[in-house]
């Protein structure tokens, strides 16, 4: 009988499930559901950057997607061996006492502080001020040591210390605090007991300050020196952690029915997203993978002798197995990068969404049908205008900073901005220049890392960015100077989570020789052109110019 996985892929905006062939890699069958609460914009406030998402939606998202890619390809029930769940991080959602979401509790219903906190929810970013001010001067343990020595608002201790001070009701309520990752996982598995669940190595190590050195979580006195709360908290959440190649439990006999499969099959470890994105694009020493959506997550593994006892400053975090077990997995990224151009698409979009699409003129139908074709036009006409652009011609300087820097040195406090403006500036102009801030960020990020010893020999680019703008990859290779590959998969971290499945299942003995066999092929190598990499060399330090600027400015003129 032929042995299939199922991979599950919690992103931004939706949920992906992919049903993996084990022997190969071959995707049988595909689905997407999206959020829809959050495409409303319900519990959400960009305006002080409050990003919270409904359990129900994962929830529902969970059920139609792997429903339908089982009963799409019609296999025996019981040849599904494993499952594995990546999503979004830091993402923490308050739980009862049972693992339950708070927002499934009877009066939180439509409270946002029940939510889950997406990763781009900034709402913490004074919590984290004062766990980096405390980490530093407290006189013991630095527990941002291994978090690149910096404590980030995106990340598990700051939201819940902020949502605990905003909102008592939700702060009594809640009996403990889940990564998105653990709590799906913890929902569909047979294991019920709270306290010896299998929690994520990879969530914990990067986002909660989690590390063999101390035992596990930061200690009582530290916690308790932020706030009385976390101390309290701590006791209630676990010591240990675990790699994605581990068995977390069986489905539980309820998702067994609701799913069409069988109590027999094995539910992984969770993990986040890029990390397991990394394993379906078959990450090696010394590729840096590029995970490129909204964000980037930028992934690299290295053995414990080329670390050492050496941290990286101004990262995401390195951790013992969060990528591949027995390797570091160091982690990076940008705070936007598909964003960037999405909030200007919105901007330049304000005319057409508040006068043409609101016209007498027109009639629905042609309202409609203007709206797809703008839709699927937009960035593409754009692009190839700004791909036009000689670059000889002057364009103005941006900053990737429009929601804060993850990462040289999180920041979330920064703005974007944009120099050199001029009558002569149009619209393809400005998104030529914001497709060159986002590729000078993504430098800066690699630059960091070759400045603190570790080698980056090439890269891999995967997501929707890297598969459908040739302009932006042409043009990230041209400023890395360096050689991109991009994976064919569609769903490279579904199909990482598919590969961890495998292993947990029994399939394969190990990540890398499970990786090897069904981890995706590459599409296209974008080669580093030698007349623009001159350009891109002179044009990077006009991008350092304003950077420096804007950080030595930002709290002088916020």
């Amino acid at each position: 009988m032929k042995e299939y996985v199922i991979g599950l892929d919690y992103g931004t905006d939706s949920v992906r499930a992919v049903l993996i062939d084990s022997a190969n890699g071959n995707e049988l069958s595909s689905e997407v559901y999206w959020y829809e609460r959050w495409k409303s914009g319900a519990y959400c406030n960009a305006s002080i950057n409050q990003f919270r998402q409904h359990p129900l939606d994962h929830i529902k998202g969970l059920e139609h997607t792997i429903k339908t890619v089982v009963s799409n390809t019609e296999v025996a029930p019981e040849s599904i061996k494993g499952i594995c769940i990546d999503t979004t991080g830091s993402s923490p959602v308050p739980v009862t006492e049972n693992g339950t979401a708070l927002a499934l509790v009877k009066g939180f219903e439509e409270n946002p502080n029940a939510m889950m906190v997406l990763w781009k929810d900034h709402t913490a970013i004074k919590e984290a001020e004062e766990i980096n001010e405390l980490a530093a001067n407290w006189g013991g343990i630095n527990y941002t040591r291994y978090e690149g020595g910096i404590y980030s608002s995106e990340w598990f201790w700051a939201k819940i210390l902020h949502v605990a001070r905003e909102d008592k009701t939700v702060k009594e309520a809640a009996n403990s605090w889940m990564e998105h990752c653990d709590l799906m996982t913890f929902m569909i598995s047979d294991h019920s007991d709270l306290k010896s669940f299998k929690r994520s190595r990879c969530a914990a190590g990067h986002k909660a300050m989690w590390h063999a050195d101390w035992n596990g979580l930061p200690s009582e006195d530290f916690l308790g020196r932020l706030d009385p709360y976390l101390a309290k908290l701590r006791s209630k959440l676990y010591n240990e952690t675990y790699t994605s190649d581990e068995v977390a439990g069986h489905l539980s006999e309820a998702w067994a029915q609701k799913l069409g499969l069988t109590t027999e099959t094995v539910v992984a470890v969770g993990t986040f997203d890029a990390h397991s994105g990394a394993v379906g694009a078959k990450i090696e020493e010394g590729a840096l993978v590029r995970v490129m959506g909204t964000s980037t997550c930028d992934i690299i593994v290295a053995p414990e002798q080329a670390i050492g006892t050496k941290t990286v400053r101004g990262i995401c975090g390195q951790v013992d197995g969060s990528v591949i077990p027995g390797l570091i997995g160091l982690e990076a990224g940008q705070s936007a990068f598909g964003d960037v151009l999405a909030w200007f698409k919105d901007v330049l979009s304000w005319p057409i969404e508040n006068l043409v699409l609101t016209s007498k003129v027109l009639t629905d139908e042609q309202k409609q049908k203007l709206k797809e074709e703008i839709e699927s036009e937009f960035i593409k006409k754009l692009s190839e205008q700004a791909e036009a652009i000689p670059l000889s011609e002057s364009v103005p300087t941006a900053l990737d900073w429009v929601n804060g820097r993850r990462t040289p040195d999180a920041n979330q406090n920064l703005k974007s901005a944009i120099s050199n403006l001029s009558l002569g500036s149009s619209a393809p102009h400005i998104f030529k220049a914001l497709v060159n801030a986002i590729c000078f960020g993504s430098k800066k990020i690699a630059e960091r890392f070759q400045e603190e010893g570790v080698a980056i020999s090439s890269v891999i680019g995967i997501g929707g960015v890297a598969r459908k703008s040739p302009f932006i990859m042409q043009t990230l290779a041209n400023v890395m100077n360096m050689p991109i590959k991009v994976a064919e998969s569609d769903q490279a971290p579904a199909l990482g989570a598919a590969i961890y499945a495998a292993v947990a299942a029994g399939i394969y003995d190990n990540v890398i020789d499970a990786a090897k066999n069904m981890g995706s092929d590459f599409e296209a190598e974008y080669q580093p052109q030698p007349e623009a990499v001159v350009i891109y060399e002179a044009l990077i330090k006009s991008y350092e110019d304003l950077g420096n600027f804007i950080e030595e400015n930002s709290t002088k003129y916020s």
